[in-house]
């Protein structure tokens, strides 16, 4: 089984998750930013195109970074950063679901509609007149995530889980995409230095990411 890894603050994610489970495996890089992974070698096993991937010994492909999670987590024996019993998981998933479909995707979208254009104009549709409404929307919804954090140290409640990777992979590469968090959201700013200050944010960090100027 291996990685099929990149630069990008999705392949981070994995990378980090990997890290605070103490699991290690073999890696194939792929140059995102060159669009490797858009061509028909890539495509081929992976027909998203997207990064990252993991292969397994049958050769067959798992994509979406929380479902590459979720099986890790499960076939490793270790602390489960999914949760313990059906109720704490269903939790989990809840919150991963709300961080991705109403802050994360609309960052990256915007990104990838406005300072990212260049890069991704020819790698998929993109809506440039979008781009400032996506903004908006995430800000909008980072300081409803705020205000739910007053007494909880973690997005899903009391301990670190997938959905706090999600969310500070994705801020953190946003900081230097032009959407900055907002320092007046007091929760989630103390909520992102504590998660930053764990070992695995930075043994994530891919070695390209100083090159390219971005957190990924």
């Amino acid at each position: 089984m291996k990685l099929l890894n990149s630069f990008g603050p999705n392949p981070r994610m994995v990378r980090m998750f990997m890290a605070e489970r103490g699991i290690e495996l073999a890696t194939e890089e792929l140059d995102l930013l060159a669009a490797e992974n858009r061509q028909a070698a890539y495509t081929a096993r992976n027909p998203g195109g997207q990064m990252p991937a993991l292969e397994l010994d049958d050769g067959s492909v798992l994509a979406e970074t929380t479902c590459i999670c979720e099986y890790l987590d499960e076939k490793y024996p270790g602390q489960s950063m999914l949760g313990e019993g059906l109720e704490e998981r269903a939790n989990n998933r809840m919150w991963t679901r709300r961080v991705e479909l109403n802050i994360t995707e609309h960052i990256y979208n915007a990104f990838r509609y406005s300072e990212g254009l260049e890069l991704f104009k020819d790698r998929m549709y993109c809506i440039p007149e979008a781009a400032d409404g996506l903004k908006a929307k995430s800000r909008g919804q980072l300081e409803w995530l705020d205000g739910l954090m007053v007494d909880r140290d973690y997005v899903a409640g009391d301990s670190l889980r997938l959905a706090d990777l999600v969310l500070y992979c994705c801020l953190d590469f946003a900081a230097g995409i032009g959407q900055p968090l907002d320092p007046q959201l007091k929760n989630l700013a103390a909520w992102f230095q504590r998660i930053a200050q764990r070992p695995s944010a930075e043994a994530s960090l891919h070695p390209s990411s100083a090159a390219v100027g971005m957190k990924g």
